[in-house]
């Protein structure tokens, strides 16, 4: 069932092919629908087949503070496609930013909050975003795994844990199978892990990405926080230097420029509107 007698706002945008649906918190307060944004809810607006479809669900909400030196312009929460809500997305943050500045939020450069702390946004041109992204922690370059076909396992958390194994070609990886079992393995514990595969890209530097990203559970065409986990990886284990081109599934490229020495990590690449309109709330 639905509740056609409040019908919800919402813009369709996407980073890289990882897409989401996009609500203005002033909405869901102007239509009494704030509280009932719960998870089951959430989870329905992004179902392909009955609902708008998407990857996951950001409520663009008030900032911290809001115009003294110290706040910041907007605050992003962000809901996998599952309800859950989770710690950082960093397509979603780059839609969030265009999306805050497309209403008037924020400027052409902002600090926005996450739940995993305010981070720095700037518009360089129409669809054309960088984030920052949290300093990584918990790098591992020798992860023990045992029983897969690859000898290097590596992890990093980026404001979300990453598993990154090198690989001589991403498109013959048997995701579908890996994907699930590396994600719940035991070694993660029980929140589990993102799990990605990386390849070289030709003569050029670049190189190539899949991610099995946790709370889609599936692969998706582009992932943030995946690629910054991997650009990190690479560079500390001498395959790569700042910035690193990742050419994503769904055929961009996202450019992360790591700072070693400081632990600063930023994340370029599109984020376009795909549609607008209104949709029945889900009971």
């Amino acid at each position: 069932m639905s509740d056609a007698n409040h019908p919800l706002p919402f813009v369709k945008m996407h980073g890289a092919g990882n897409d989401f649906v996009m609500v203005d918190h002033r909405e869901l307060v102007a239509r009494g629908l704030e509280g009932r944004l719960t998870g089951a809810a959430i989870e329905a607006l992004c179902d392909r087949r009955k609902g708008i479809g998407a990857d996951g669900l950001i409520i663009i909400g008030p900032g911290s503070a809001t115009g003294q030196a110290s706040g910041t312009a907007f605050r992003m929460t962000y809901f996998n496609s599952d309800g859950g809500e989770a710690e950082m997305c960093g397509n979603g943050a780059r839609c969030s930013v265009a999306h805050a500045h497309r209403l008037g939020l924020a400027g052409a450069e902002c600090r926005f909050d996450t739940w995993s702390g305010a981070l720095d946004g700037w518009v360089h041109g129409p669809g054309d975003l960088e984030i920052s992204l949290p300093a990584w922690r918990d790098l591992d370059l020798a992860v023990g795994l045992e029983g897969t076909p690859w000898d290097r396992h590596a992890s990093c958390n980026t404001g979300v844990p990453h598993l990154v194994m090198p690989v001589d070609d991403v498109d013959k990886v048997d995701l579908v199978a890996w994907g699930p079992r590396l994600r719940f393995h035991e070694r993660f514990g029980a929140a589990g892990t993102n799990v990605n595969w990386v390849s070289p890209d030709g003569p050029g530097g670049g190189w190539r990405i899949r991610t099995y990203e946790r709370g889609v559970e599936a692969e998706t065409l582009a992932c943030g926080t995946g690629s910054s986990a991997s650009a990190v990886i690479l560079c500390a284990l001498g395959l790569a230097t700042s910035p690193v081109a990742l050419h994503t599934r769904g055929g961009d490229v996202l450019t992360v420029s790591v700072d070693p020495q400081a632990g600063r990590l930023r994340l370029r690449g599109p984020a376009l509107v795909a549609f607008e309109g209104q949709v029945a709330f889900p009971e």
